[in-house]
């Protein structure tokens, strides 16, 4: 399963995890662990194709964990207030406030790509092909819908 991975770095790691689709299938938490900790995790989950933090300028650890992993980096456009964190997360299976902001970063990542996400889904579709998630991961990792369904990279420069 491909997922979207959001990260709440810090003496307690968060980490919030969404199908492609946008629904939670992991959240967990875990004090004094770092980088190994984090890619365990993750790769006991599924496939991260987006690794999201929830601040601009994302941290050192967000960094290294998306580096490991070899995704695509995801940075908020705007940083979330407490408030809208809260909003958010509520309603979903969080334990506390890392958890939460792990997921917030997941949810604006998610929602930067879902235009695509549903494009790529809707031509998947048309063309019978079942690997939409398949075909939305090349998507994020910035093939284009034609060139995720046909298997084959365009002659770029």
């Amino acid at each position: 399963m491909y997922i979207i991975v959001g990260i709440d770095p810090g003496k307690t790691m968060g980490i919030a995890c969404l199908d492609l689709s946008g629904g939670l299938v992991f959240a967990g938490h875990s004090a004094n662990e770092g980088l190994s900790w984090a890619v365990s995790t993750l790769s006991s989950v599924g496939i991260p194709v987006i690794v999201a933090g929830d601040k601009q300028n994302p941290s050192r650890m967000v960094r290294r964990i998306n580096a490991a992993v070899g995704a695509r980096l995801f940075t908020p456009e705007k940083e979330e207030s407490i408030a809208e964190k809260r909003a958010i997360g509520n309603g979903a299976r969080l334990s506390n406030q890392h958890e939460r902001d792990a997921y917030v970063a997941a949810v604006s990542a998610f929602k930067r790509y879902s235009s695509k996400f549903r494009q790529a889904e809707h031509a998947a579709r048309e063309m019978g092909i079942s690997d939409i998630d398949g075909i939305k991961a090349k998507v994020v990792m910035k093939h284009s819908i034609d060139e995720a369904i046909g298997g084959r990279r365009a002659n770029r420069r």
